[in-house]
């Protein structure tokens, strides 16, 4: 059940993975097409503002992925050197840590989106883009990765608990570029 789950989750977040490639993708098409098109005096309008919001959605949302891809930088000098207990313990404390730190983070941003709202905050630019939407998607992404990275440390837990530390490691270890060539 609990390595069910585990699939499942890194299932959702390769695809979403996939989506924010594909936005990503149509976003530097757009920026390209710009581009060209401003050398024959031209241009949609937008673009580098249309790529920041992209940006810090693609941002947010591709965090899930490298969490569930075991992707994210880690530093592991003292871990390599202990037993697979000793490492299952360093590795779910480190998520422990990670996700609280990605919870206030989610939380902390609502104030941001909430405030867009409340104003009705545009940008200030020609495209006076209302800000709850760009807002929204970037929030929506760290709230994923606060829920994504709180599920990672329940499912986690319970492997530890029954000291299956291969399946803990297989979802919240360390990897290495040695390992990796493996």
């Amino acid at each position: 059940m609990i390595e069910t789950l585990a699939v499942a989750l890194r299932r959702i977040n390769s695809g979403l993975a996939l989506v924010v490639g594909l936005v990503l993708l149509a976003t530097a098409g757009f920026v390209v097409a710009d581009i060209t098109l401003r050398q024959l005096s031209h241009s949609f309008g937008g673009s580098d503002e249309i790529s920041g919001y992209v940006m810090a959605g693609v941002a947010s949302w591709g965090l899930s992925y490298a969490l569930t891809e075991l992707a994210h930088v880690r530093i592991d000098l003292i871990r390599l050197k202990l037993q697979s207990r000793g490492r299952a313990m360093m590795d779910l404390f480190a998520m422990t840590v990670s996700a609280a730190a990605v919870s206030i983070i989610a939380y902390q941003a609502w104030p941001v989106l909430e405030k867009s709202l409340l104003r009705g905050s545009r940008a200030n630019t020609p495209l006076e883009t209302p800000l709850w939407i760009p807002q929204a998607i970037w929030f929506s992404g760290w709230v994923w990765f606060a829920v994504s990275s709180c599920l990672v440390v329940l499912l986690a837990l319970v492997m530890v608990m029954r000291a299956d530390y291969p399946a803990a490691d297989a979802l919240i270890g360390a990897r290495g570029e040695v390992e990796e060539a493996k």
